[in-house]
């Protein structure tokens, strides 16, 4: 699977199993750092493997450019960018 910085991703397995998340890091070859804003903050990211996490929907580029550009990522950034993303696919 082939997840970049900034894809939202629903967890398959684990307590957090059905949330959505936003990929913060990739971790070769197997893992990822994912982020919701509100119980994983981005100062303390969940480290998961990737065939536990599914991506739905499209990259959402304004988190993508924060972390390819070095910029501070918020909590409420990753939030808001969720709630559209989820508002803006209803199959999410």
């Amino acid at each position: 699977m082939d997840l970049k910085p900034g894809d939202p991703v629903i967890s398959k397995a684990g307590r957090d199993k059905g949330k959505i998340f936003v990929v913060i890091s990739i971790h070769e070859p197997d893992y990822v750092t994912i982020s919701d804003g509100k119980l994983r903050k981005v100062e303390h990211p969940k480290l998961k493997k990737m065939k536990h996490v599914k991506r739905c929907g499209s990259p959402i580029m304004s988190i993508n450019e924060k972390i390819s550009t070095g910029e501070k990522i918020n909590n409420s950034d990753i939030k808001k960018a969720l709630a559209a993303a989820v508002l803006e696919d209803g199959d999410i």
